[in-house]
């Protein structure tokens, strides 16, 4: 959790806030990840389950954290039982999309 590849210099997040926001994305992705593929090497799709308040909440995660690392691009596409988010970084921060995506399929649910 305390990985600087994971939270990168460039996030303004306040340290001591950190942790509670990598365990806010490591539920996300626990509860709710089904697949992740990488259609670009600067890009990652994560396939969530959709359900009642998921898409609010993964807006407001991805909201918060562009607020802290402006580095990151999200694309939110709801469907009709699954959310699509894309994250995609600048050459600068691949390392910490890397990481990202190591966590998450760690964490990936059973389809």
């Amino acid at each position: 959790m305390n990985d600087p590849v994971w939270v990168p210099q460039s996030c303004t997040l306040p340290t001591e806030a950190r942790p509670l926001r990598v365990a806010e994305w490591d539920t996300l992705l626990a509860e709710r990840l089904t697949s992740l593929s990488r259609p670009e090497a600067l890009r990652l799709r994560l396939t969530l389950v959709g359900g009642p308040g998921v898409e609010d909440q993964v807006r407001d995660l991805v909201e918060r954290e562009s607020a802290c690392c402006s580095f990151f691009a999200f694309t939110i596409r709801p469907g009709e039982s699954t959310i699509a988010l894309d994250i995609a970084v600048d050459h600068n921060h691949a390392a910490v999309l890397e990481a990202l995506a190591v966590r998450a399929d760690a964490a990936r649910v059973a389809p």
